[in-house]
């Protein structure tokens, strides 16, 4: 099988199972897109659910978040985790809005880039689910779906995202991301893994990589994301 007929099936197996996926992050515009995003680094999208009524009730815009007090801000995102850190980057993020773009996001993926704190996943999510413009954000779960499905053998997140690019329809990736962010959750988690039993694995996972999973475990590492202090 050719990667290309592999992907053909990857995406009628995720249309079946995966349809109309949800945004996972609740926000009401671009801006609190963009802050929920930041505060989902090594941290869950439901914690982040929890998190973002009280927050975004306080300061639901760019200029009031640059006018809160950074204390409040850190006790109102804490139980997010690395809450002193993220604090920082959306307050820097909030006042560079205010100053350069009127408090609004931009729509381009380079400006969004050059934000405190915003790395390309960060941008590619906001871009594609703000916006709904053609992206495919790329972390280190659908890195991991990519390579056990044989879909890519990069070993950077930025090469990955290249090869899915590539094999999927553009009017096909703002969906598809979520498709695999749901799929992996649900069949093809990192830990506790059982190829034989997941709907893609069990016919798409090498045996050399299933050998290899089994044996190393969460010692199996992909190539650390370049953007994880940037998320």
């Amino acid at each position: 099988m050719t990667r290309a007929e592999r992907a053909a099936r990857v995406l009628e197996i995720l249309d079946r199972l995966m349809p109309s996926p949800a945004i996972p992050l609740d926000h009401a515009d671009p801006f609190q897109l963009l802050v929920a995003v930041i505060l989902s680094a090594q941290c869950t999208d439901a914690r982040v659910n929890l998190i973002t009524p009280a927050l975004f009730a306080r300061a639901p815009d760019a200029a009031t978040m640059a006018k809160l007090h950074p204390m409040t801000l850190r006790m109102l995102i804490k139980t997010c985790g690395l809450a002193p850190s993220k604090a920082r980057a959306i307050r820097r993020t909030a006042n560079t809005l205010v100053k350069r773009y009127g408090g609004q996001v931009p729509r381009d993926l380079t400006l969004l880039e050059e934000l405190p704190g915003v790395g390309h996943k960060t941008a590619s999510v906001v871009v594609a689910q703000a916006f709904g413009d053609p992206a495919f954000p790329v972390d280190t779960h659908i890195h991991r779906l990519a390579g056990r499905w044989q879909l890519s053998r990069a070993r950077t997140v930025e090469e990955v995202e290249a090869d899915l690019k590539e094999l999927f329809p553009r009017a096909r990736w703002n969906e598809l991301h979520l498709q695999m962010i749901y799929f992996g959750r649900a069949h093809c988690t990192a830990k506790f893994h059982d190829p034989a039993a997941c709907p893609i694995c069990s016919w798409a996972m090498s045996k050399a990589r299933a050998v290899a999973e089994q044996t190393l475990g969460s010692k199996l590492d992909l190539a650390p994301d370049r953007h994880t202090s940037r998320t």
